[in-house]
């Protein structure tokens, strides 16, 4: 059965550390290519974020694509997945795709040529904000719970003429409710948990995720522990009551897997890297109908990024 995971880290340690390797699996990642293999990861989605150890510069975001060229898409390793056509192309194969998003806007310092470069260098989705603010928009632990700024409102606008995928996962909650009205498009939460289960800031609540089902988005859930369960250890069933939760919310075709893998520094048991995906695939399977599981682990955040990706012969005028 094929994964699509919608977010993970390799990315920021690459990025941190130039000696590790995404290659080998004894490499100190979580994800790497012979997990991706041994697991039947189709598709990984994998994030530019830059931690407070890196100044907001967009050259820094600059190296990362580079490092995403080098270490996971270069050799035909991985294939790179920029349009439908690719998708289409690697789930015809069999082989597994690449993904490319940013993760917080900041270092595009409110410039959206640095917007449409990043997407002619092929990041296909943006997620707003990481937890604080920034030029565009309040994250969720920012105090003052703000929504939008004009540059940011700006920057959906932009992004919804490109076929940029927005995310919200880490935005403030007024950010969502104001991105609710002021995207024209679907968007997504690609690692987001139910605040009814876990009641931490950084998950949804009810009405969020009702809200973006019916605007037909997709929710990732996530696989760290504090946004699974506030009491730990946490094992890998709890992720049951979130996938029941949204289930029971109308998102059974909204619904998917973010892991948030190489983001976290605790895991949870049972699921401590991608090459255990298939334990949670049992899990699944002792629960759900075959149908369900595989629309949870992958065909529901295929079926989102095949309507919303560009085109292979996409008009990039569109965007300026």
């Amino acid at each position: 059965m094929r994964i699509f995971d919608a977010h993970c880290d390799v990315l920021s340690k690459l990025l941190a550390n130039s000696e590790l390797d995404f290659v080998n699996e004894a490499s100190k990642l979580d994800v790497t290519l012979e997990r991706i293999r041994e697991s039947g990861i189709g598709v990984q989605n994998f994030a530019i974020y830059l931690s407070d150890k890196w100044p907001t510069e967009f050259r820094y975001v600059l190296e990362c694509v580079d490092l995403f060229l080098r270490h996971i898409v270069s050799q035909g390793r991985l294939d790179f997945i920029r349009s439908r056509e690719d998708l289409l192309r690697v789930a015809a194969t069999e082989r597994c795709g690449a993904l490319l998003s940013l993760e917080g806007v900041d270092a595009l310092q409110g410039n959206l040529a640095y917007l449409r470069i990043l997407f002619e260098l092929g990041v296909r989705s943006i997620g707003i904000t990481w937890n604080d603010a920034n030029w565009a928009a309040d994250g969720v632990l920012e105090g003052r719970g703000s929504g939008f700024t004009a540059k940011g409102r700006s920057l959906v606008q932009a992004c919804n003429r490109l076929n940029m995928i927005l995310d919200a996962s880490h935005l403030s909650e007024r950010g969502f409710w104001e991105l609710m009205e002021l995207s024209d498009k679907p968007f997504i939460a690609s690692h987001s948990n139910a605040t009814q289960i876990s009641p931490v800031l950084r998950n949804l609540r009810n009405e969020q995720i009702a809200s973006l089902i019916k605007k037909g988005g997709v929710m990732g859930i996530t696989f760290v522990p504090p946004f699974v369960q506030t009491e730990e250890p946490v094992t890998m069933d709890k992720l049951l009551l979130h996938l029941d939760h949204v289930c029971s919310l109308g998102g059974s075709r909204h619904v998917g897997f973010g892991s948030d893998f190489d983001g976290m520094d605790r895991w949870l048991i049972g699921l401590e890297h991608a090459g255990k995906y298939a334990g949670l695939i049992d899990l699944l399977l002792k629960h759900y109908r075959e149908e369900d599981v595989e629309h949870f682990i992958y065909k529901n955040w295929y079926n989102f990024y095949y309507e919303h990706l560009p085109g292979a012969t996409m008009d990039l005028e569109a965007g300026h």
